[in-house]
């Protein structure tokens, strides 16, 4: 055997075996999915049986229900930041104030929201629990006495969500995206997890829903329908098993990692210990929940993080494939850097649960899975043009890579059809059920491709937020800045 076949022959080897470790890490990975997906179905099926009775009226009158500060940050959201408030002013709730956190916008937010509340300047204490960026202004609204808007330089989401926290009269506050829109309990059902165990809740996340699609008036969502458009539904199909699937069984497993800053309620005084949002990473509400189980963790103080299934946060889905591609961006570059802040918590039995199970299976698989998964196909192609690609192992790939994908997709929009049902149309039903099948065959490979790109930008240190679109709720598409 001459030197060429004997390193061809070490290619093969390498190839074969790397085939059978990423089909092995699909097995694993889709059966952590589908173990995570069981107890989410108990867990959702026990959710839905016990709010079936429930009278949030009561929780809306007792003066047992602690007050809420909602916060919204916003930086050029001209096109939504009136409808997002007046979601916000709708909603049932008992004692709740509103602070809008205008971060340093150069579009005609602050002017959109003076004159739809009618803001007037006024003398009001900040303290400066949390360090910000320099606050110019306070404003109240002569219509709404619980609506407050600090006008602000700009520091980012991280900081202006800081400035809310400042400002805050009450003992919890609500982080919503100034693009969103909650219904009208929404906050009540955030919040009961508080009033059921006041001592041990931190935080508690909430559903995030896409609008796109759905008809909007007056600040509510009044129609539910899917959007026309097929990247908005993938995201559809992609949240309801993210959320359904994953957040429920983490949640249940007392490893909850994220709580979405399109809508999550936190306990004040533990945000302020911990030192509120960092802006050290591009995803702040991950890192900070992190950061709080950590801080628990350490005080040897009981405590829980929760996600609730029901109450719904809705918020535009990126329309294009660009903006989707900065957006996961993002998130993957902000998810390395959060491993990266707290890297001594994974594998650590002092933080339990969350050292043991969470952190390790987010480092394992969604960290590092659009790594193994693109150069999975990358070596599949390979074994093809040096003629070693077995049949049987080919299938047995796509069954384990693609299929089995596949039935977990579906399996999330049953879960959604049989326990809240938001979709009402036969056609809608139909839909998910098609994309839950279509997002397997191209866009999570997509998606993988997206976040490889994150792991080079993270190496260079690479920080932006990006541009993204605002169509607003209803309105042509337009381009904005976030901060």
């Amino acid at each position: 055997m001459n030197a060429v076949d004997a390193s061809l022959g070490l290619l093969q080897d390498l190839v074969r075996g790397f085939n059978v470790f990423v089909a092995i890490y699909f097995v694993a990975l889709n059966s952590t999915y589908l173990l995570l997906f069981l107890v989410s179905l108990v867990e959702v099926w026990r959710f839905v049986r016990r709010t079936f009775f429930s009278d949030y009226r009561q929780i809306m009158q007792s003066d047992m229900t602690w007050p809420v500060t909602v916060i919204v940050p916003a930086h050029n959201e001209e096109k939504t930041i009136v409808e997002t408030v007046r979601s916000l002013l709708m909603v049932n709730y008992g004692e709740f104030e509103i602070v809008v956190v205008n971060d340093g916008s150069t579009d005609g937010t602050l002017a959109k929201l003076s004159e739809a509340f009618d803001l007037r300047r006024m003398d009001r204490v900040y303290k400066r629990q949390i360090p910000t960026k320099a606050v110019h202004a306070i404003y109240g609204s002569l219509v709404h006495a619980n609506l407050s808007v600090v006008d602000k330089d700009k520091g980012g989401k991280p900081d202006a969500l800081n400035a809310g926290i400042n400002l805050a009269r009450y003992p919890l506050f609500c982080s919503i995206d100034a693009d969103s829109i909650i219904e009208d309990n929404a906050l009540l059902r955030v919040v009961k997890p508080f009033m059921e165990r006041p001592q041990e809740t931190v935080a508690v996340g909430g559903i995030v829903r896409i609008v796109n699609g759905c008809e909007v008036k007056d600040g509510r969502v009044v129609r539910v329908e899917l959007p026309d458009e097929p990247l908005p539904i993938l995201q559809v199909v992609e949240y309801l098993r993210a959320f359904l699937s994953g957040r429920v069984g983490w949640s249940v497993l007392r490893s909850l990692m994220i709580i979405s800053g399109a809508f999550g309620v936190y306990k004040k005084q533990e945000v302020v210990e911990v030192g509120g949002y960092s802006n050290d990473t591009d995803t702040e509400d991950l890192e900070l929940v992190v950061r709080l189980h950590k801080h628990m963790r350490r005080k040897k103080r009981p405590y829980r993080v929760v996600f609730v299934p029901d109450p719904v946060c809705w918020t535009e889905a990126p329309r294009t494939l660009t903006v989707l591609a900065r957006q996961r961006n993002r998130w993957h570059r902000g998810l390395m850097q959060t491993f990266w802040l707290h890297r001594d918590m994974i594998f650590n039995p002092r933080y339990g649960s969350v050292g043991l199970l969470g952190l390790p299976y987010f480092l394992i698989f969604e960290l590092l899975g659009p790594l193994v998964e693109v150069l999975g196909y990358i070596a599949l192609v390979a074994a093809l043009a040096l003629g070693i690609l077995d049949a049987e192992f080919f299938v047995l790939f796509l069954a384990v890579a693609i299929l089995y994908g596949m039935t977990l997709s579906v399996a999330a929009v049953l879960l959604e059809e049989i326990s809240f049902r938001r979709y009402p149309a036969w056609t809608d039903l139909v839909k998910l059920f098609t994309f839950a099948l279509l997002e397997n065959l191209g866009y999570r490979q997509l998606l993988s491709v997206f976040k490889m790109r994150a792991f080079g930008d993270a190496l260079r240190r690479y920080r932006v937020w990006g541009r993204m679109e605002r169509s607003g709720f209803g309105g042509p598409a337009h381009p904005e800045v976030k901060p």
